[in-house]
């Protein structure tokens, strides 16, 4: 019997990109595709729908609340592995197979999708991006001793071992909260390479002076939080 394998992806304000997103998903692999509506005051829930997604409100902005509130809708569907997608259409949904692969194959029980092993087209990870993936990633190799090229969004995790890990960051610190805890909790995981493409929009993260500077913070202090 083939896993049950769900997508959470986290969406505000992506009417633009969300339909295309959803529609390159391979449901020959994905069962549940379910998009998580953070306060968008745009069409991404009523595009969403028509997509084939499952819609769910999240009126907590947040990235980690969104993820949450996705989390919970994976338990009701029997998920056995959740990949997290962003709705920007930045990454390739196409590679998700490449991203469950260890862990249908290898036995892993998470996968990065790394963005730095793989292709970026020109301008699609900004300088504050790449400086903040080096210096995080540096950190974990520094405090908890695991190697790590990048805290991309796009990953896969089996769902016991997500349930397990009590992820609990409702912001900034959702990426690299995860990695850590596994870590600390002695999983296995891998990272793969996946490709990487101008997103649709403007990034509400690193497209921003607030948002890069909140991201930094939440992203240092949550690599300490962990380690004392």
């Amino acid at each position: 019997m083939n896993p049950i394998i769900s997508v959470v992806i986290p969406a505000f304000n992506e009417e633009k990109s969300i339909g295309k997103v959803v529609a390159d998903i391979d449901r020959n692999l994905v069962k549940y595709v379910i998009v998580v509506n953070n306060n968008s005051t745009d069409n991404t829930i009523d595009i969403a729908k028509k997509a084939g997604a499952i819609v769910l409100d999240e009126p907590n902005k947040g990235y980690g609340w969104a993820c949450l509130k996705g989390i919970e809708k994976t338990k009701e569907l029997n998920t056995d592995i959740v990949v997290f997608l962003d709705g920007d259409y930045s990454d390739y949904p196409q590679e998700i197979e490449n991203v469950v692969a260890p862990i249908l194959n290898n036995g892993m029980d998470m996968v990065i999708g790394s963005r730095t092993l793989g292709k970026s087209e020109k301008g699609s990870l900004t300088p504050q991006q790449v400086f903040g993936n080096w210096l995080a990633t540096r950190l974990i190799r520094i405090f908890y001793g695991a190697s790590f090229t990048d805290l991309g969004p796009f990953r896969a995790i089996k769902a016991s071992v997500l349930d397990d890990l009590e992820m609990s960051d409702k912001t900034y610190g959702w990426t690299i909260e995860m990695q850590i805890k596994a870590v600390n909790k002695k999983y296995e995981f891998q990272e793969v390479a996946v490709n990487y493409k101008k997103r649709i929009g403007v990034s509400k993260v690193s497209g921003t002076v607030k948002g890069t500077l909140f991201a930094g913070i939440k992203i240092i202090f949550t690599v300490f939080k962990y380690r004392f």
